[in-house]
């Protein structure tokens, strides 16, 4: 997943590649450690197994929460489910 974009208005967008499609978001953090992202879009490639891209995309548009330790930051749900990432240039 890549967050690197400029922030312009509390928003970035993001996109990730997992083999077969490019899938972007919109990201907006806000005060307290909320985010909204939104409903993403995608390349049409038909391939053989979309259940990773397909998962993913579901989990990623449930997140509600934010925090950033580090090099880490982590997404969570009202459920209690997680998406952990670390930054790219982290030793």
């Amino acid at each position: 997943m890549n967050l690197t974009g400029a922030m312009i208005d509390g928003k970035i967008k993001g996109n990730f590649y997992m083999g077969c499609n490019q899938m972007s978001f919109i990201a907006k953090f806000k005060k307290g450690g909320k985010v909204k992202i939104s409903k993403g879009i995608s390349t049409t490639k038909a391939c053989q197994d979309m259940n990773l891209e397909t998962s993913f995309q579901k989990k990623i548009e449930a997140m509600i929460r934010y925090s950033v330790e580090g090099h880490f930051l982590t997404l969570s749900d009202d459920h209690g489910h997680t998406m952990r990432f670390v930054a790219a240039d982290w030793d």
